[in-house]
C-alpha cells in the first residue's frame, strides 16, 4: 500500500522539522514548503491526502493557499495551523473547507491523532507517544 503525503507549509523551519520527524515516524510520505508557491507546486505535482497549513506565511497567506489548493484538488484534506487567535479568518478557513484548526503552540499528540484519524492511519506507532 502506497504511504500516505502529508505536506506541511509553515515558513518556520523549526515547525517543518518537527512535523516532518512525527509525521515519518507514523509511516508518512511528507513534503515541506515554507511559502505558497512551493506549496502549490508539490500539490500539483505530488497530490498530497492532507496539508497542514499556517495561516500566516509571508507573500501568500494561508486563506490564499488554501483557495488554491481546493481549485487544484477539492479532495485534499487541510488541517490550519495558526499563531493567532483571529476568528474571522478561522471561519473564512473552515467556510473554505479547511477541517478544524490548532493555534500555535499546539499540542504535537492531539495534531498527530486529528491527522491519523483523517487519514484512517495507525501506523508502527499507535501508542501516540514521542
Amino acid at each position: 500500500m502506497d504511504k500516505k503525503k502529508i505536506l506541511i507549509v509553515d515558513d518556520q523551519n523549526g515547525i517543518r522539522i518537527l512535523l516532518m520527524e512525527v509525521f515519518n515516524v507514523e509511516g508518512y510520505q511528507t513534503y515541506q514548503a515554507s511559502n505558497g508557491k512551493l506549496a502549490l507546486e508539490i500539490v500539483r505535482k505530488e497530490s498530497p491526502d492532507l496539508v497542514l497549513l499556517d495561516m500566516k506565511i509571508p507573500g501568500m497567506d494561508g486563506l490564499d493557499i488554501l483557495k488554491h489548493i481546493k481549485q487544484i484538488d477539492s479532495s485534499i484534506k487541510v488541517i490550519m495551523m495558526t499563531a493567532y487567535g483571529e476568528l474571522d479568518m478561522i471561519k473564512e478557513a473552515t467556510d473554505l473547507g479547511a477541517l478544524t484548526h490548532f493555534t500555535k503552540p499546539f499540542d504535537i499528540d492531539e495534531l498527530r491523532l486529528a491527522v491519523n484519524t483523517e487519514l484512517r492511519h495507525f501506523g508502527p506507532n499507535n501508542s501516540f507517544a514521542i
